[in-house]
């Protein structure tokens, strides 16, 4: 995550007045103490309004927000593109939040725009629709990602084979046609990846700790070490 995008989501928690320790925000974002202190400080010296201290917790003070976001026509563009490709090919809950997302830019634009965004000719179409049972899959495997959630399955090989395993979600990644999981198997205990579509039984669990060791980012340092994902600086 970039550091600007950082900070935007810490003012995002502390919005509605409620006290949030800095431990719950590390763990949210996934960085040190150390690291979410240091964007606490530049945030207030910026003049964002929170209030707290190391040990104590944060919270920003009622009535504050955000200026307000103004588009380039190139964002325009990505962001509509991108609504209606999670449309055709997202969850239940996914798509509809794109269209919502889309109806919400389109209230504040200005009128040069809004003119831009209905002239955006980018569409997205599913050949063979997505079976809702699979959008609904995708919505609730999404959730866990989210929350850390543990999910049992029931997975159907490409042999046919099937086989029960507890997971700890890490992320999700569309193909093209094909969604596939990247999850920590407490079966193998190892990294695997499973396609959504091959989920026969799906429920979630309990939910698990952050470890460094289990995650989406040792993934693909390991992947990468492995060359099986390229470097970003070759």
């Amino acid at each position: 995550m970039r550091r600007a995008d950082r900070l935007f989501q810490i003012v995002q928690h502390l919005r509605g007045g409620r006290l949030v320790t800095g431990r719950e925000l590390a763990e949210r974002l996934e960085v040190s103490l150390r690291t979410l202190y240091r964007d606490i400080a530049d945030l207030q010296g910026s003049g964002v309004p929170i209030e707290g201290e190391a040990g104590m917790g944060y919270v920003m003070r009622a009535g504050h927000d955000l200026p307000p976001l103004m588009f380039t026509e190139e964002e325009i563009v990505a962001l509509v593109a991108g609504a209606r490709l999670v449309k055709a090919w997202g969850g239940l809950t996914m798509a509809r939040a794109a269209e919502e997302a889309i109806l919400k830019i389109d209230a504040v634009l200005p009128a040069k725009a809004r003119e831009r965004l209905e002239a955006v000719q980018i569409h997205a179409i599913s050949m063979q629709a997505m079976p809702e049972a699979l959008r609904e899959r995708l919505d609730v495997v999404e959730t866990a990602v989210h929350s850390r959630t543990r999910l049992q399955i029931r997975y159907l090989a490409e042999n046919g084979d099937q086989t029960d395993r507890i997971l700890r979600p890490l992320g999700l990644f569309f193909w093209g046609k094909v969604w596939t999981l990247v999850a920590w198997c407490e079966l193998r205990e190892d990294f695997r990846t499973f396609r959504l579509d091959r989920i026969a039984g799906l429920r979630p669990e309990d939910r698990f700790p952050p470890d460094r060791s289990r995650s989406l980012a040792a993934y693909f340092e390991r992947e990468t070490r492995a060359g099986r994902i390229p470097r970003k600086d070759g």
